[in-house]
């Protein structure tokens, strides 16, 4: 199930990719625990924008989920700064994932394989497969969303953040795991996932 229709295109290591997902939230979480949110706002800003670059200039491509991510966290980090009001960093992952499952859902009613560009993934499924879990991730991330306003409204903003770190992380962890047995039994052939992908792109 590794893309191997263009051999010639980088690829992030997985490793990499990991540590550019989650090294910004780490960094933020470090540095709330030994200051402020206010410092970890400000660290936050240009680790998602390092990882971002680092993200181009290895593949060339700019990764969709890592995208938004940043124009949000910029947008609502600055306003944070500015009005010294956490609440606008509070929001910011409902933001993301309701703007994640949307253009997920709207991908599987229009019968589009953007989950492919959407998460930056690198593997073939059928046209069936793809829609299937096109369909559970934008549940997931509408899902995530309502879970982060129910959080952040009703608990302290300490309780927050390590819900967000020690939560929402391991929750996805979790749920892409439980898509591998999906992802086996719709695998597409070589030949196959090449058009896919092309289409997807």
């Amino acid at each position: 199930m590794t893309d191997k229709s263009d051999p010639g295109k980088p690829k992030l290591d997985p490793l990499l990719k990991l540590v550019l997902d989650l090294g910004p939230l780490v960094l933020f979480f470090a540095v709330y625990s030994f200051y402020d949110l206010f410092y970890a706002t400000a660290v936050l800003m240009p680790a998602v924008v390092v990882a971002l670059v680092v993200s181009y200039a290895i593949t060339r491509t700019w990764p969709m989920m890592l995208v938004v991510t940043a124009v949000v966290v910029l947008v609502l980090g600055a306003l944070t700064l500015w009005f010294h009001d956490q609440s606008f960093i509070q929001v910011k992952p409902t933001i993301v994932y309701s703007l994640l499952g949307t253009v997920l859902m709207i991908g599987y009613l229009l019968d589009k394989p953007v989950l492919a560009v959407v998460l930056d993934t690198m593997f073939h499924l059928t046209a069936e497969g793809w829609r299937k879990l096109t369909l559970r991730w934008a549940l997931f991330f509408l899902a995530m969303a309502l879970l982060n306003e129910a959080v952040w409204r009703t608990q302290t903003f300490d309780f927050w953040i390590r819900f967000k770190v020690f939560g929402f992380v391991p929750l996805t962890f979790v749920f892409a795991a439980l898509q591998v047995p999906l992802m086996s039994r719709y695998a597409a052939p070589e030949d196959a996932a090449s058009e896919d992908t092309t289409r997807a792109e």
